[in-house]
């Protein structure tokens, strides 16, 4: 019989918002469950962290995974960013001969594809994070008092815009071979969503925002 070890993670912050929050994600665990998973398959256990997803000291995560090793069932995250954002972490978990995990949105991926989701995700933060500090900086310049939240939210807003285009090109090495593969833009969507890339005001896709992307890049 299959087992499973169900993992969930939010941050304080991520408690309240839409599609992160717990009941969300067990939704996706339940929906794995009841479509993917072999019957019959056993739920061995059940943890939870409230710490975020840079921080790989968290001691339910640990339990889950000291379990997984003892007794060889697959752990079973709703998104990859849940597991963790950290692609170096995640790629340590790959090599580690007593675990495996699935990832409960995009439940058919490989290896190597969920290798590819969390660099591009990592990337994206990465980049997201350098385009806030240089706008901020840029607004500083100019001679913009930053100790109000609008300048702020202005500067951040306008660096957003100025970057759509790099934005884009972040992105493409997974929205190109997907739109190649045949996938819709409902599906695409659902994979950039699933690995934890974020569109460039930080949001969820949808098929519309993937098709303004790929307009983006056929213009470029």
């Amino acid at each position: 019989m299959q087992q499973f070890i169900l993992y969930r993670r939010v941050s304080t912050k991520e408690q309240g918002e839409s599609g992160l929050g717990l009941a969300a994600q067990q939704r996706d665990l339940d929906l794995f469950l009841t479509t993917y998973a072999e019957v019959p398959f056993e739920v061995i256990g059940e943890f939870t962290d409230i710490l975020s997803g840079t921080d790989d000291a968290r001691p339910e995560l640990t339990k889950a995974l000291d379990l997984c090793r003892k007794t060889g069932a697959t752990l079973l995250v709703a998104k990859l960013d849940r597991l963790s954002r950290k692609l170096s972490f995640i790629a340590t978990l790959m090599e580690d001969p007593k675990v495996t995990f699935r990832v409960a949105s995009i439940p058919m991926a490989s290896k190597i594809e969920l290798h590819l989701y969390a660099m591009l995700a990592e990337q994206e933060r990465d980049f997201i994070s350098l385009r806030t500090k240089a706008a901020l900086a840029e607004a500083k310049a100019r001679g913009v008092k930053l100790g109000g939240l609008r300048p702020k939210t202005e500067a951040r807003n306008e660096a957003i815009q100025a970057g759509a285009d790099a934005s884009a090109q972040k992105v493409a090495a997974l929205l190109l071979p997907l739109k190649a593969a045949g996938k819709s833009l409902r599906e695409i969507a659902g994979a950039l969503n699933a690995s934890g890339v974020t569109t460039p005001r930080g949001g969820q896709w949808s098929a519309s925002q993937v098709m303004r992307t790929l307009e983006r890049l056929k213009a470029g």
